[in-house]
């Protein structure tokens, strides 16, 4: 069977506090959306991350299980306080990937840009219009960056990384 009539669970990330998500099923339904991960008042600094460590365990055993997690790989941050943020998400995806042989992957932030929009450094309006254009609504341009990954990753590179 080709990879178009069996597909894999594959699920794009656009990480931050606000994470966008896409998920292909192994039914090939598409679905995405946003998950906050902003700590709460009284929360330790590790909650954020075992917030998302037990979010990324819920979304494979609901969809799962996940073949494949491709996410935006960012290289330049705004503030310090983001790129701590990014790093804490990215160690906590990639040990917990490592812990279930799942196989991962960043995308740099220019590829998805320029795949999506035919320019590299696109500003966030044109990401969020180019997955109304494919028939999303996503609600921020969190959830439109992770449509492009996904949507990047079934087309380049068969979802398999």
């Amino acid at each position: 069977m080709t990879q178009t009539q069996n597909p894999r669970c594959i699920l794009a990330l656009d990480l931050g506090t606000t994470t966008g998500w896409a998920l292909r099923t192994f039914d090939g339904l598409i679905t995405t959306g946003t998950a906050s991960f902003k700590p709460g008042r009284y929360d330790g600094g590790g909650m954020r991350y075992l917030r998302f460590t037990n979010w990324l365990t819920e979304m494979d055993r609901l969809s799962g299980p996940c073949a494949a997690i491709w996410f935006e790989e960012v290289r330049r941050h705004a503030g310090t306080d983001a790129a701590h943020v990014y790093g804490g998400l990215m160690a906590s995806l990639t040990s917990w990937a490592e812990l279930r042989g799942i196989p991962y992957e960043g995308v740099p932030v220019g590829t998805i840009k320029r795949y999506a929009t035919g320019k590299g450094n696109a500003p966030k309006q044109a990401m969020i219009d180019a997955a109304r254009a494919r028939g999303f609504s996503p609600d921020d341009d969190n959830e439109a960056d992770a449509i492009a990954i996904l949507h990047w990753a079934i087309e380049t590179q068969g979802g398999a990384v």
